[in-house]
């Protein structure tokens, strides 16, 4: 099972790092690994444990979810997140490595802590990270589940870590370290009622201007899921975003990339790397076996994404 894939290519070889399985390695981010994007190789996963500051900062935390990961100046930054389901008392963390290529001896994902939390005390969901770097060499990290929907920070190189932070950031082995005090989040896109039904955000750029794609509506009931692919575009990476319609994806906007299609069920969770859209859905015709794809992202004459199954 490959939930939440997040995509990147390395050299000749494709890799896919996902949401963990609690019965495997205490529920850590799961390795993939291709050459050619059909036939995957487990590959291990990131950790054989928790940190022990994810587990105190979260408590309860069993699989850790939704991967990205980042290539900068010759270092693979790998965002992933900690939460509970049904609750925001979440962190997205941070490990780094120089290297994607498990049989490489250099290879070891290093623990740098938290990028950002949220407690019962904010109106956002710190889960679902996808980062992305602007045309100035600005990093910015969009996120959010449900709650207040779709949020964004600014990044900085090369920590990795949220704006700001680097220099004082406090120790992931202190969580009860007096918070710094940040620049509210931005805010991205909102269905505007409850449940406020959209989450893992990626961000794309092409032709100079910027895309945001985000799944929507009910992941994870297999055949009844109602998990779908949306989009919504925009000149700079910090919005505001609209779909093709114009309808502003602040208020409910954002045009329909990917749904549920004849035995093709819940379509989502996705990532973009080397042209290609990493995301997972469950096959119909395979007893809701839940599957991961790798569909080429393509472009319309009017500057729009458009998949090629």
């Amino acid at each position: 099972m490959t939930h939440d894939p997040a995509l990147a290519k390395q050299g000749d070889t494709w890799f896919v790092y996902s949401t963990g399985n609690q019965t495997v390695a205490n529920g850590n981010i799961q390795v993939r690994s291709s050459t050619d994007g059909t036939t995957w190789r487990y590959a291990g996963e990131v950790w054989d444990t928790k940190p022990e500051w994810l587990r105190e900062q979260v408590k309860g935390v069993t699989n850790l979810w939704a991967p990205e990961l980042v290539e900068h100046d010759g270092t693979w930054y790998l965002y992933y997140s900690a939460s509970t389901f049904g609750k925001n008392t979440s962190v997205i963390a941070l490990a780094t490595n120089t290297t994607l290529d498990p049989d490489d001896p250099a290879y070891e994902w290093v623990d740098r802590g938290p990028v950002i939390a949220s407690t019962p005390a904010d109106d956002f969901n710190a889960i679902d990270p996808g980062v992305a770097t602007d045309d100035d060499g600005t990093p910015w990290m969009a996120f959010g589940s449900f709650w207040s929907g779709i949020r964004m920070v600014e990044l900085e190189w090369p920590s990795g870590l949220r704006a700001g932070t680097a220099a004082g950031h406090p120790d992931a082995s202190e969580p009860d370290a007096e918070p710094l005090r940040l620049a509210e989040p931005l805010r991205l896109a909102d269905r505007g009622a409850p449940p406020n039904a959209i989450e893992a955000p990626y961000l794309v750029e092409h032709d100079g201007d910027w895309f945001l794609f985000v799944s929507r509506d009910s992941c994870c009931r297999a055949a009844e899921s109602t998990y779908k692919i949306a989009v919504g575009r925009a000149s700079d990476i910090t919005g505001p975003y609209v779909d093709r319609d114009g309808v502003p994806l602040l208020e409910d906007g954002g045009t329909i990339l990917a749904e549920t299609d004849g035995s093709r069920i819940g379509p989502g969770g996705q990532s973009v790397a080397d042209g290609m859209m990493a995301l997972h859905y469950y096959d119909g015709d395979l007893n809701g076996q839940f599957q991961l794809a790798l569909v080429p992202l393509e472009w319309d004459a009017d500057g729009w994404p458009v998949l090629r199954w």
